[in-house]
């Protein structure tokens, strides 16, 4: 049987289009207005001084951590369950990722296992608002103050999520986003740095269009990470859409935990005390039987699947070549046990009933 639901499905309306198709009669399409325009826009809903918009969330983060000076030598405390531009935006700059282990029950960075990790290398710490939801993060700015270190989001999944009322991107030092297609909004590629500090919002502008202070005057090494302005009309129509977006996603997450809570083998998303999650995947825990044999089961009757993420980072054959040898229980447990399921804001009614009769199946077939 073909996908019926898929796991993801970018919506791009008539507004996205008239934006392009306008950008295009302009015969202004690489970096220009619009994307000043957007970067204006996203700073004030994320509620920062600035934004930085980027080609990629792997390019924003690259630029961020060069921004704060992390250079060769230097160690960044992040976490293992992630995508690995998490990771590998660190080796970039020449520092050493230092992976410490997850909360199994919102799969973020336990912020009690950090302090452990610091070194008199350790210049930094980047939490993945990992699914939508923020870390606890208080926590790891206490840490961070009193080791003298920077905190830089990774924010990728996480637009207009909210920790303690105070948007996600707006809570260390500075904070980078993705807008990959398959995000909760989109701009076809790119990303953008949101912070309050100028200085680094200043080094950041620069390092992405060359190390330029002004045209062709280049007074650090820098690189062509710059958003066009094609894709910028994307993302300001999409920005416009966004909380539209996150209520769809977050009401259909609700319908589903109500609907999964009970279905034996199954672990529905623990949603964090004072935050708000955006669901940029609805993510849930197998208990019982093989994970791959749900997945199939659910593949077979028409419920697009994700893995998010099947092998932590430090486990990948290039960080191996690399010479770690961590072993994070939590994170290889939850590698093997995740199911990401359909939550997008295309996802009807019908076929989250659909969603929850298929898992009651599986449950009862594997469990």
């Amino acid at each position: 049987m073909s996908i019926e639901i898929p796991i993801a499905n970018p919506l791009i309306g008539d507004e996205e289009i008239k934006e392009v198709v306008d950008v295009l009669k302009s015969g202004f399409i690489a970096q220009g207005p619009k994307v000043k325009e957007f970067e204006e826009e996203f700073a004030k809903y994320i509620g920062t001084k600035y934004a930085i918009a980027t080609s990629s969330g792997t390019t924003a983060l690259h630029t961020a951590l060069l921004a704060i000076g992390v250079t060769s030598g230097d160690e960044i405390i992040t976490t293992p369950f992630s995508f690995a531009a998490t990771g590998n935006s660190i080796l970039f700059t020449g520092a050493r990722p230092v992976f410490v282990d997850i909360d199994p029950k919102t799969f973020n960075i336990d912020p009690e296992k950090i302090e452990d990790a610091i070194t008199d290398n350790t210049k930094a710490i980047m939490p993945v608002q990992l699914y939508g939801q923020s870390v606890d993060m208080d926590p790891i700015m206490e840490i961070a103050k009193d080791h003298n270190l920077k905190v830089v989001e990774d924010a990728a999944q996480a637009h207009g999520a909210l920790y303690k009322e105070k948007k996600v991107g707006n809570l260390g030092d500075i904070a980078c986003f993705s807008f990959y297609p398959t995000k909760n909004m989109t701009t076809s590629e790119g990303g953008i740095i949101t912070t309050n500090n100028k200085e680094l919002a200043d080094i950041a502008q620069s390092i992405r269009a060359h190390g330029e202070s002004k045209r062709y005057e280049h007074y650090i090494l820098g690189y062509n990470f710059r958003m066009t302005d094609i894709s910028a009309a994307i993302g300001i129509a999409q920005l416009n859409k966004l909380d539209t977006f996150n209520n769809k996603r977050i009401a259909n997450a609700e319908f589903l935990n109500n609907n999964l809570k009970d279905i034996d083998g199954i672990v529905t998303p623990k949603l964090q005390d004072d935050s708000k999650h955006v669901y940029h995947q609805y993510t849930i825990k197998v208990e019982k039987g093989n994970r791959d044999d749900w997945i199939r089961f659910l593949n077979d009757n028409g419920v697009g699947t994700g893995i998010h993420y099947p092998i932590p980072i430090y486990k990948q054959e290039l960080y191996q070549n690399l010479g770690y040898t961590d072993r994070l229980l939590e994170s290889e447990r939850a590698a093997n046990t995740v199911i990401s399921l359909p939550i997008h804001p295309s996802v009807t009614k019908d076929n989250l009933n659909k969603i929850i009769n298929v898992l009651k199946e599986a449950s009862d077939k594997f469990s």
